[in-house]
């Protein structure tokens, strides 16, 4: 039976990034996903989703040898806007990356061009495998190692990692349950060209129903080009993409508060629900959860992969000091006593800012406008802030 150091369910962004972790990091890694291999199809449709790492992040990409493939293609993000529309005129406040930092609070890249790059840098580490076209069927863990069966073989390892997402196979095989809860609201997935330059500033526009928030990209066909999320209530989010892409662009544009000035579709639409859930334990015996088999939560702030990837630096930083203790006792309970109040804690808190958008109470836009003008007072608190949302802890 075949014998490696780490097995890992799940080859999204997370998965895929933890193989080149690990496997930098000179462990061996068979990385499994039942998803097809990736291909070139010139005829499919434009996928412009993206992804924005913050700074953590980033440093953790370059420990994993990715960051030099990736680094000509980021659109930096130097400025996070929020805009309040609901009010007249307008309010608006700015974080400033130069105020803390030397660096932008993150990146952003196709997810495309981030899985294509992934997967060339694990092609170039000897010891790491990936099995597309392989599930996780199961596992057994024993003192010093776990037995893996895949839907084509077995593996015997000292951790299984479960980054197989938010109706993870590991996690549900492990008995860990989870707490869950809905917001009744959609997002509406999609990229924009744009008429007036986005200058690497990050937008989200606030009414109610949810934000709407643009993210740079590089410039497309010439033209400035942002990624969108727009949230809104299930009904509204289903009635926005039952439009033709006329009318679509329209109510874009009306949401949009024309910070960008005018938009043009530069995408598919993609509908996803938003929900918050958190595993009721991060590990199991010799079996560790990261990413979205751990905890899933909306789209603000780039809060989601970020927390992802968070865990991925300590679940590495534990294995790099103490190689002979992979999978044991004490680091997984390490592993499990650093993340699980951090993750708590974001995700209270991003629930928190997300009902305050949802929110069309009466006072509830002088509420958001004080609370904008508040980030504008002491560069202390402000500075915090800006810390918080890049996870500095």
């Amino acid at each position: 039976m075949e014998q490696v150091d780490i097995v890992i369910a799940g080859a999204g962004v997370a998965g895929l990034t933890a193989a080149a972790a690990f496997g930098t990091a000179g462990f061996s890694v068979l990385l499994a996903d039942p998803g097809p291999a990736p291909t070139s199809n010139v005829n499919a449709p434009r996928d412009m989703r993206t992804t924005a790492f913050l700074q953590p992040a980033q440093a953790l990409l370059d420990r994993a040898g990715v960051w030099p493939l990736i680094a000509s293609d980021a659109a930096p993000l130097r400025v996070m806007r929020i805009v309040d529309a609901a009010r007249t005129p307008s309010v608006s406040a700015d974080f400033v990356s130069d105020e803390i930092s030397d660096r932008p609070f993150g990146w952003n890249f196709p997810n495309t061009l981030l899985r294509d790059k992934l997967l060339a840098r694990i092609a170039a580490l000897p010891h790491v495998t990936v099995l597309f076209g392989t599930s996780y069927r199961s596992h057994l863990a024993q003192d010093a190692q776990v037995q893996v069966t895949l839907s084509d073989r077995s593996v015997r390892a000292r951790l299984l990692i479960g980054a197989d997402g938010r109706q993870s196979a590991v996690r549900q095989a492990a008995g860990i349950g989870l707490h869950r809860s809905s917001f009744a609201q959609k997002a509406v997935v999609f990229a924009v060209t744009h008429s007036i330059p986005h200058d690497n500033v990050s937008i989200e526009v606030h009414r109610s129903g949810g934000p709407f928030t643009l993210v740079p990209l590089p410039d497309l066909d010439g033209q400035p080009c942002s990624s969108v999320v727009w949230m809104d209530r299930g009904p509204q989010a289903e009635a926005l993409m039952a439009l033709d892409d006329a009318a679509f662009i329209a109510a874009a544009q009306d949401r949009s508060a024309d910070v960008l000035g005018t938009l043009n579709l530069a995408s598919r639409r993609q509908l996803w629900p938003i929900i918050a859930q958190r595993a009721t334990a991060l590990t199991a015996d010799r079996v560790a959860l990261m990413a979205e088999a751990a905890h899933v939560l909306p789209p603000i702030g780039a809060q989601g992969l970020n927390m992802s990837l968070a865990d991925l630096a300590v679940l590495l930083d534990l294995a790099v000091a103490a190689p002979a203790g992979l999978g044991g006792a004490r680091m997984l309970q390490t592993y499990a006593r650093r993340r699980a109040p951090e993750v708590a804690l974001r995700m209270a808190g991003v629930a928190a800012l997300n009902h305050a958008s949802i929110a069309g109470l009466h006072g509830i836009g002088a509420l958001r406008a004080q609370g904008l003008r508040a980030i504008h007072g002491p560069r202390v608190i402000r500075h915090g802030l800006m810390r918080l949302g890049l996870g500095a802890r």
